[in-house]
């Protein structure tokens, strides 16, 4: 593993212990959505808001009785929001209609 790499697991090693999340069974599959998520919007958003997006997902996902599915429910919304952000066509649900969240 090169050296960049070795650093960054070990600090996210780091930080999942520190947060108490070290046996967290979806961890990684978590980091890995929340990555994704996070180069979406940096892509067809702006990068300026990528590490926003990404803490108001676990922010929401904390408020949620089962965080990791909501986690999981919250990252496809996102992403596919943030797939249409400036799209031409309309979105099927405002972004912001409460009423139509799960």
């Amino acid at each position: 593993m090169p050296e960049t790499e070795t650093r960054t697991a070990e600090w996210l090693t780091a930080a999942r212990t520190e947060l108490g999340l070290e046996d967290a069974a979806e961890g990684q599959q978590a980091l890995d959505a929340a990555a994704e998520l996070d180069a979406l919007v940096r892509t067809n958003v702006d990068g300026a808001v990528a590490a926003q997006t990404v803490f108001l997902l676990g922010l929401a996902a904390g408020r949620s009785a089962e965080p990791a599915v909501a986690a999981h429910d919250f990252t496809e919304k996102l992403s596919a929001l943030a797939r249409s952000y400036d799209a031409d066509t309309d979105r099927a649900v405002a972004p912001n209609d409460q009423a139509q969240r799960a």
